[in-house]
Formats: structure tokens, sequence, C-alpha cells
């Protein structure tokens, strides 16, 4: 078991070819220092969970792989390149999709036209101009098929969530990032939601890093890395998580 401060997990750091890797990542707000040397990588096709209390620098590395915050240094690298002048439009139809904290469906569209939405983070233009939701999205997310004319914002929180992990796959991403996907949800649907990502890994092979808190959530990952004051601090793999652990990083 690793200690509060194991190095990154050998395991994932010696895993030729990762789909994410951040190395030597240096955040700041203002002049704040908010990520401090953060190393990680997301192996293809297995899930990685950060885990950490709140205020800890989470959803900061989440925007930063997105794009939507500059590192003042480190690298992001994405299959292998530098992704780091990219925009996160740009980011996007590299194949990275992103459900962020708070999901951000939009409330006046309906389900079918925010479905459409996530086609804008296609590479190829001809698949940005289809019209039509491919069965395998039904097939994942069974209750949007019969609700495809109601607003986004009718939905409940559980469907809402749902829906924006069925909008960022529109895009085909090779990297699915979600940010705590399971918050305010009842625990029935985060059961459908957890199956739905495990189901997405193996079927398509996309890797996915999720910030999650839900300890049974955390356990359907492949790895763990906990963060502490804006750095890594522990890492390993989820089957080994201790008690220890859990009551340092993921107890309230």
């Amino acid at each position: 078991m690793n200690s509060a401060n194991t190095a990154i997990a050998p395991e994932i750091a010696t895993t030729p070819s990762p789909m994410l890797q951040v190395a030597g990542l240096n955040v700041y707000y203002g002049e704040s220092h908010i990520l401090r040397q953060v190393d990680l990588s997301v192996p293809v096709g297995k899930m990685v969970c950060l885990i950490g209390r709140n205020g800890v620098g989470k959803t900061t590395l989440l925007k930063t792989v997105m794009g939507l915050l500059q590192p003042r240094s480190g690298n992001i690298y994405l299959a292998g390149n530098v992704i780091n002048s990219k925009s996160p439009d740009q980011r996007a139809r590299l194949g990275i999709g992103y459900v962020p904290q708070g999901r951000e469906i939009i409330p006046r569209l309906t389900v079918k036209e925010n479905l459409l939405l996530g086609l804008e983070a296609c590479s190829d233009r001809k698949t940005r101009q289809q019209a039509e939701i491919p069965a395998e999205i039904f097939e994942l997310f069974p209750v949007l098929k019969t609700m495809l004319s109601r607003q986004g914002g009718d939905l409940s929180g559980g469907q809402q969530q749902q829906l924006a992990i069925a909008r960022a796959l529109m895009g085909k991403p090779r990297l699915l990032v979600l940010d705590e996907p399971t918050e305010g949800i009842q625990p029935s649907i985060i059961l459908e939601i957890e199956a739905a990502v495990r189901r997405i890994i193996a079927e398509t092979g996309i890797s996915v890093l999720l910030v999650e808190q839900h300890l049974h959530f955390v356990r359907q990952a492949d790895w763990y890395y906990a963060m502490q004051k804006g750095g890594i601090v522990a890492s390993g793999s989820t089957q080994e998580l201790s008690n220890d652990v859990i009551q340092q990083f993921l107890a309230v």
C-alpha cells in the first residue's frame, strides 16, 4: 500500500504511450500557486480516478487538461503529443470529451438538441453535420430515448448527468474527463452511471479520467491518484485502497 508520500505508481508511469500524460504541471490563480509539480498518467482503455478533499486542486487540474486554464510550467500530452498551445475546442476535436462539475447542459434546448451539440467536437466535418444520434447512446442511457423532445432543464439531476455524458460521447472522444459525475444524484442512478462508464471503456477502449468522492465509483477505476494542497501525494491500484487512505482523502 502506498503511503501519503508515495511517488507515482510505477505500473502507470512505465505504461507505454498513455492516452494522457501530465508532467511537472504548475498552475497559478494570480500569484496563488494552485497546482504544484503535478505528474499524472491515464493509460489507454483504463479509468483513473483523482481523489482528495474539496479545494485541493482536482477541478483546476481537469480545467487545465481541457485548456480552460493555462499552466505556468509543465506539459500536457495527448497520445504522446504536447497540447499546451491548443484551445479548448481544438482539444475537444483532438479527442477529449469533458463533462464539467454541474453538467452544464443547456436547459432551454431539448434532449435531442443537447445531444446533437456534442457533434461539434467531432474532428470530421461530415460527422458534425449529421443529425442522427447513434443507437449506442440509447443502449448506454435508455431513458434519454424516451425524453428526446423534453427540455434539458426539465430533467432530474441524474437524467441531466446521463445527458451530459452522452453529449460528450457524441464527439467520439479518445479520453473522457468527468468531474464528480455522481454529485447530488440518487444512489440508483449512480449505479447506472457507473455501469455505463465501465461499458464505454470495455466496448470502445476510451480512457477515462474521473474526479469522484463516491467510494463505490472510485473502486470502479483501475488506478487512483490522491491530491493534497495542489500536489499528488499518493497513488496506486484502487484494489489496494486502504481504510487509512479512504479516511485521509475521501472522508468528509
